[in-house]
């Protein structure tokens, strides 16, 4: 990154994240007040960097329906560009490492993140109880199925299942999302942010997971990821 950019970055990050942590610490920590920081520092970031940024397809999306959504992945700017372009409460599947952090475990739970451990297997099925909950609470989670990110445009990496299981066992329905023009921005691996991007999200129809017979998964997989695709250049 620029030094500007991540001084921004930076100071943005740490701006949301003092208060949280302390807040966490006291138990005093609401999901809407993470809604508001999530907002503002994401509007900051793209700001930043001058991301034009344009949404299609939000009239698929109905205002109290919870989604698994699920999104291509390029580069560290896509998190920002999806709290601005969904606008509704979104979190993310984070690492069991992070939760382990004092003070910080609470309030990621307090603000509605769900834990996951990859590597156990009980963990990972509790990780899918803490999803249900979310989901039933009205907050959608967002999972990038690819697991880390790509090279970007259509070239998707394979991808992982766990998002799969994930929004099966809790009933709901995958929201397919494509991000174009975040690589752009800011490569996958790279340290150079491009100013004044335009970028396009594209929210397609959900995907009903009850629609797939249980021996029908590899097509649903499938479907999703074609979904994906179809809104990348």
């Amino acid at each position: 990154m620029t030094l500007a950019h991540l001084v921004s970055a930076i100071y943005e990050t740490a701006r949301i994240s003092a208060p949280t942590l302390l807040e966490g610490l006291s138990g005093r920590l609401t999901p809407e007040e993470c809604d508001r920081r999530l907002l503002s520092w994401s509007h900051k970031l793209l700001e930043q960097a001058q991301v034009e940024l344009r949404v299609d397809g939000l009239e698929h999306i109905g205002p109290d329906e919870t989604f698994v959504v699920m999104s291509n992945h390029q580069s560290l700017y896509d998190i920002p560009v999806m709290f601005q372009a969904l606008r509704r409460r979104v979190r993310m599947v984070a690492k069991q490492e992070l939760f382990k952090i004092p003070g910080w475990g609470p309030a990621m739970r307090m603000a509605g993140f769900v834990e996951i451990d990859r590597g156990d297997r009980v963990q990972a099925i509790r990780s899918l109880d803490g999803a249900k909950t979310a989901l039933a609470q009205g907050t959608s989670i967002w999972i990038a199925p690819e697991g880390t990110r790509g090279p970007g445009g259509a070239d998707l990496l394979p991808f992982k299942k766990g998002g799969f299981h994930m929004a099966i066992a809790a009933g709901a329905r995958i929201l397919p999302v494509s991000i174009d023009g975040t690589s752009r921005v800011l490569a996958a691996h790279g340290r150079r942010v491009q100013n004044g991007v335009t970028v396009h999200v594209r929210v397609h129809p959900p995907i009903a997971t009850s629609a797939y017979a249980s021996d029908a998964r590899e097509q649903l997989i499938a479907d999703v990821r074609s979904a994906i695709v179809s809104g990348l250049s």
